[in-house]
């Protein structure tokens, strides 16, 4: 029978293969280039690149987030019952109190930031504020401190970073073939004609790749932060009650990016505002949700509302 450990370690799993994935296409894709070019250097310096975008990137990225959502620091003064729930459940966790910050905007949602436990930062929304009671205010926050104690951060950074680095060099090596750079290396017959068509495919088709590779660690990591938010409170219904409220609120955050929007809570664009959540849900039987169709599944940064409540009811702690 499946329990939250199980659901735990399947997600944690198929992140790491995700993962790996993500590395072997990049590798991959610059070794085409760099035979391509007839040049092995590439390579090295696009996967030297590549690690020190993700630990310049890493570094910086919790600054880089609060500036772009607005987020404003609050004190123990200013909402002591925030903190004290912060603070109770970094406790159990075992994690160092993160800061707390509030995004004055009434759409409800958080998300969680920082290089590491140590630096980390909890932000939500005026509107989570609102809206939740206390016991979902837990589930949302335990998810949060989730992401943290599972190093999400360091996983979000990497996956976001490498699918840049692969759009740019993509681009990059697409302009300068269209603009004959590849000419001089390409006479030596069929070889090179081959190698030049795999590599043009490759540039294509490689942004597409790590975009969905990308978006699918993000849903991965959702379900983990879920299944251990779950474990951290000992009360699913918490967290799959405020993300029915959360689901059923149609106000986009205001301070979202695309950039940022897989670090959020749920989407903060409401691209699912009519799903399992949403009182407006169309349904296809009695107490089942509308199902979303795989192919915008694929597009998404978290998962659908329905898969997420359907995952916590299911779980046995």
């Amino acid at each position: 029978m499946a329990t939250i450990y199980t659901h735990a370690a399947a997600n944690i799993r198929k992140t790491w293969l995700l993962l790996s994935m993500f590395f072997i296409l990049i590798i991959g894709l610059f070794w085409v280039f760099s035979v391509a070019y007839g040049n092995p250097i590439i390579l090295y310096i696009g996967v030297a690149f590549s690690l020190l975008m993700n630990i310049a990137s890493y570094w910086y990225s919790d600054k880089l987030v609060l500036a772009m959502s607005r987020a404003k620091p609050v004190g123990e003064r200013e909402n002591p019952e925030l903190h004290r729930i912060v603070e109770n459940l970094a406790i159990t966790a075992g994690l160092p109190k993160p800061r707390v910050y509030l995004i004055d905007d009434p759409a409800p949602n958080a998300f969680a930031t920082g290089r590491d436990p140590k630096h980390a930062v909890v932000a939500v929304t005026r509107g989570l504020l609102e809206r939740l009671d206390r016991s979902e205010l837990e589930g949302v926050l335990a998810h949060e401190l989730s992401h943290i104690g599972n190093r999400d951060m360091l996983i979000s950074t990497v996956v976001v970073v490498l699918a840049g680095i692969v759009a740019i060099v993509s681009d990059i090596f697409l302009r300068m073939t269209w603009f004959g750079g590849l000419r001089s290396n390409n006479r030596n017959g069929r070889g090179n004609a081959l190698v030049l068509v795999i590599a043009l495919i490759g540039a294509i088709l490689a942004p597409i790749a790590a975009t969905l590779i990308r978006l699918a660690v993000s849903r991965r990591r959702e379900f983990l932060a879920d299944a251990s938010g779950a474990l951290l409170t000992r009360y699913p219904d918490g967290l799959a009650s405020a993300l029915r409220k959360i689901a059923a609120d149609p106000r986009p955050l205001r301070s979202a990016h695309a950039a940022t929007a897989h670090l959020y809570f749920e989407n903060p664009f409401k691209a699912d505002a009519l799903s399992a959540g949403s009182a407006d849900a169309p349904q296809t039987g009695p107490g089942q949700a509308r199902q979303t169709p795989w192919v915008v599944r694929i597009f998404m940064t978290h998962p659908p509302i329905e898969d997420r409540i359907r995952a916590l009811q299911g779980m046995n702690l």
